[in-house]
Order: C-alpha cells, then structure tokens, then sequence
C-alpha cells in the first residue's frame, strides 16, 4: 500500500477543499493518507512519504505562495528525485504559468508529475473540479 501524503496551504478555503479531494480519492484507492497543512511538515520529514500531492494556490504574479509553501517546496525540491508528485492548486486570474512554472520544477528535480501537468482550478472547486480532485489521488497511488 502507498503512503500518500497531501500537504496544503490555502488561504480561502479553495485549496483546501480540494486537498480534501485528492485525500478521498487516494483512500478510495487503498492508499495510507496523512492530510497535511504546510505549516506542519517539515521537507525531511514529507520526503520519507511514498508518493506526495502538493496544493497551493497561485498568488501574486502567479507564484507559490511564498512565506510558508514557496520556502517549504524549494527545500524539498532537493529531496524528490523518483518520486511522483501530484500538483494541484486554485487561481483567481492569469492563464495558470505559475503550474506550468511548478510542473517543470518537479520534473527537473527528477521526480514524475502525474498526469504530466498539475491540476488547476478558477476560485471555488464545483463538483465537477472535486471530482477532477479525486481522480488525480487515485492517479497518483497507482
């Protein structure tokens, strides 16, 4: 069984609903799922997890948010290489650079983005998103 771990940082409550999503999907799966806000994991101890689903929500010029989910990332980003990684997150405005941006990180840390790209949702996640949501944990224990 994979041990999944969903760390978040949300600011609305967007984000959140959705790293709720990709839990429940990931336990429909059979997976061991921890549901994790950033703030309470360190890189170390996140990089001992099978498999991750990393949310954060783009900010500003589309970027990490970045006093608590940007620092968190660029310290894991070292730790990573051959695992997979499922990127999700939700936006307000832009054309979603910012998970593309994310996406490439990832991959060049030597890790596999699952489905090859991240999920992006525009502000509050409908049921069809939370669905999305789903399927990707599912994916990403497979």
């Amino acid at each position: 069984m994979s041990k999944l771990a969903v760390i978040y940082w949300s600011q609305t409550g967007n984000t959140e609903a959705m790293a709720n999503a990709v839990a429940d999907g990931a336990k429909g799966a059979g997976a061991d799922v921890d549901l994790i806000q950033v703030s309470s994991i360190t890189a170390d101890k996140a990089a001992e997890y099978d498999v991750l689903a990393l949310g954060c929500p783009a900010m500003g010029a589309e970027e990490l948010e970045e006093s608590e989910f940007e620092p968190f990332f660029a310290e894991l980003e070292g730790k990573i290489s051959g695992k997979k990684i499922a990127l999700f997150g939700s936006y307000d405005w832009g054309s979603g650079d910012w998970m593309t941006t994310w996406a490439d990180r990832v991959t060049s840390a030597g890790a596999t983005v699952v489905n090859g790209e991240g999920l992006i949702v525009n502000l509050t996640p409908d049921d069809d998103a939370l669905v999305k949501c789903k399927e990707l944990g599912a994916a990403a224990v497979k």
